[in-house]
């Protein structure tokens, strides 16, 4: 009798664990999708609609031209080709996206984020010093992982932490990444910090930065124009 009391204590858990699993919500595509009544005023961004299953063919699952290098004319010296079912519609809620960085010698691929995603990083040509910080540790700070990488070498980048890739090769050098999103998003900290439109009071970076006003307004006027 006592075994079957522990049997069922032991099979309600798992049914409540089951549930808890299976009543959480899916993972967004986006920033924010704001509900609305009307129908006719709505816009479906959630993914994308589905082709006919009787319609699709193998050229819905195919992408040519990701072998061609991209020009890195830049003020950073870099270019990211992302690839998502806007480019590839087979990749449509399957939950992953690629992108080519092509980098020119010393090129950068500035710190920035993917809110939804994490990034596994290939280097398929040239040496890049790479690295991402961690969110807050208890003990208050973040730390900072980073290594050399030449080709062949793979390095993970976690999903939604700062993150950065450079050029320390006097040659042009290439990566691929896989993402685990098929909308990975892009918060490039800089430009979202000193760039964004409109833009955050003088005063409030002034403080969070510890810099003069003047300092902060410069930053502004240098970001402003990669929008």
């Amino acid at each position: 009798m006592a075994c079957l009391k522990y049997l069922f204590a032991y099979l309600a858990i798992l049914a409540i664990a089951s549930f808890s699993t299976h009543a959480a919500d899916p993972t967004q595509l986006q920033d924010f999708c704001v509900g609305v009544t009307d129908p006719n005023n709505a816009l479906f961004v959630n993914g994308m609609f589905c082709k006919n299953p009787e319609d699709v063919t193998a050229d819905d699952f195919l992408l040519k031209g990701l072998d061609k290098p991209r020009s890195t004319n830049s003020r950073l010296g870099s270019n990211v080709t992302l690839i998502t079912p806007t480019q590839l519609p087979g990749l449509n809620t399957l939950g992953v996206a690629i992108a080519r960085v092509d980098y020119a010698p010393f090129g950068l691929n500035p710190p920035h984020t993917h809110p939804r995603a994490t990034e596994l990083f290939t280097v398929m040509e040239g040496t890049l010093y790479v690295g991402f910080v961690t969110s807050n540790l208890p003990s208050g700070g973040n730390k900072f992982f980073t290594k050399v990488l030449n080709k062949g070498d793979v390095f993970a980048f976690p999903q939604g932490l700062i993150h950065f890739q450079f050029n320390i090769g006097n040659t042009p050098a290439m990566a691929m990444s896989a993402l685990s999103s098929q909308n990975p998003g892009l918060n490039t900290i800089a430009n979202a910090v000193f760039g964004s439109e409109p833009s955050i009071s003088v005063d409030v970076l002034s403080k969070a930065f510890q810099l003069d006003g003047g300092v902060i307004k410069y930053l502004e006027s240098r970001f402003a124009i990669s929008k």
